[in-house]
């Protein structure tokens, strides 16, 4: 029950200093990403080529959609 309370507060932390909203949470907490490694991905003023998390997440998330589908495809296709 404590890690279950102590992951609740790690996310809660995660979304404020990520700025995330709850569908971006959502988004990460369903690709398997750990609440600190969002915090760490957070890019700092000499880091102007890193995306701000939100954008990260959304961009990771929107490729593994479009993966899922062609995975799907050749697993039909190997027992056929």
């Amino acid at each position: 029950m404590a890690s279950n309370n102590k992951k609740q507060t790690e996310w809660a932390e995660a979304k404020k200093k990520c700025r995330l909203n709850e569908e971006t949470v959502r988004m990460a907490k369903e690709m398997g990403l750990n609440p600190r490694s969002l915090i760490k991905n957070i890019p700092s003023k000499t880091q102007k080529w890193k995306a701000p998390v939100h954008v990260w997440i959304r961009e990771m998330y929107q490729k593994r959609q479009e993966k899922a589908p062609r995975k799907k495809g050749l697993k039909k296709g190997c027992t056929d």
